[in-house]
């Protein structure tokens, strides 16, 4: 599979990382510095902002930068993890004999983030969610490739994750990423912007879950590096700046 497309526009939050320059500064220390939760969009109602964990508060700050706001796209999530971490509180709970509300049910599925950011947003154009295990951001740009091809003008991808609870135990599986971190692309076939492309190798390599690819994929971006490999042992995928 090889597929050449245009990086229209891009977007990422983490602690202390919520511009560009910011993100270029980070390259050259690579450190996070701060602990802080995203500023949220004055657009996104008070009922919304209340039920946004940190994790959902990074994906609407750097979601909310690549969208016109008369104009609705497809999207795609993609996530290792979501909010497993709200999933284990609520475990820890019921261990407890306590009762769990169905609110906070609702907000720990694997589609919740994207559920609050339909509403807010009022998108009525496919939503894509997907927890893409082992294989990293790969399958969110092969699922967003076959959006455009399918004559979508445009797609935005957005992947997520945020540090696993020590009760996970992360090595040698390579899971975390050292913070909370969002990444919004908006993508498509032609058009201005950063002329990319994307290819599968056969080449075995051992980079990580997504949390740490979506930092390696930022680095990608703001470096002069001209191509980027990813995967895991069984296949790997490329990005090449054109």
């Amino acid at each position: 599979m090889t597929v050449d497309f245009v990086l229209r526009s891009w977007n990422a939050w983490a602690p202390g990382m919520s511009c560009h320059e910011d993100w270029r500064k980070w390259h050259e220390h690579q450190t996070f510095t701060q602990e802080e939760k995203a500023a949220l969009p004055a657009t996104v109602p008070k009922i919304l902002q209340r039920r946004l964990s940190p994790l959902g508060r990074a994906v609407f700050h750097a979601a909310d930068a690549c969208i016109d706001s008369d104009k609705s796209l497809p999207i795609v999530f993609s996530s290792a993890h979501g909010e497993v971490n709200k999933s284990l509180e609520m475990l820890k709970s019921m261990q407890k004999g306590e009762d769990v509300s169905p609110t906070a049910f609702s907000l720990s599925v694997h589609n919740a983030i994207s559920g609050l950011f339909s509403i807010a947003y009022d998108c009525h154009q496919d939503i894509t969610v997907i927890a893409p295990g082992q294989d990293g951001i790969a399958p969110a740009f092969i699922e967003a490739m076959g959006l455009l091809q399918e004559h979508q003008d445009e797609v935005l991808m957005v992947f997520y994750d945020e540090p696993l609870s020590d009760f996970y135990p992360s090595l040698p599986f390579a899971l975390n990423a050292p913070a909370i971190c969002a990444l919004a692309l908006k993508i498509s076939l032609t058009g201005s912007g950063l002329p990319l492309r994307f290819c599968g190798t056969p080449a075995h390599r051992n980079d990580g879950e997504q949390a740490l690819q979506i930092l390696s994929f930022i680095k990608f971006l703001v470096a002069d590096d001209k191509v980027l490999v990813l995967g895991n042992h069984r296949h790997s995928w490329e990005w090449h700046k054109k």
